[in-house]
């Protein structure tokens, strides 16, 4: 546990936090608005904490040569976060009410 200073715990710690409070609000922000686009942002974050919590895990451990699977864990967690956060983040845009409507044409006088 020594491989991080306090503040950097405390950094990584409250991150960690942080990405599940997120979670936890876009999920009740795509219940309260009905829209399950919302709902897939909270599933696209996953990998993303996934991710922290290898990171977290390796450093609790003083970076163990035995634990250095985790560290190719959590490279692959924040790939497919970055992807499943795009692709939520894809949805929410197709989802939103500006999509649904047909564009005007424009009016010649």
């Amino acid at each position: 546990m020594h491989a991080l200073s306090i503040p950097t715990w405390m950094i990584h710690v409250s991150s960690v936090i942080e990405w599940i409070a997120a979670i936890w609000l876009i999920w009740t922000y795509g219940e309260i608005s009905q829209n399950r686009a919302w709902r897939s942002l909270s599933f696209g974050m996953l990998p993303a904490l996934i991710s922290a919590m290898c990171a977290c895990t390796w450093h609790y451990f003083d970076n163990a040569k035995s634990l250095e699977w985790l560290v190719t864990l959590q490279a692959a967690t924040t790939l497919g976060g970055n992807i499943t956060l795009c692709a939520a983040a894809w949805w929410i845009w197709r989802n939103s009410p500006t999509q649904t409507l047909k564009p005007q044409e424009p009016e010649f006088k």
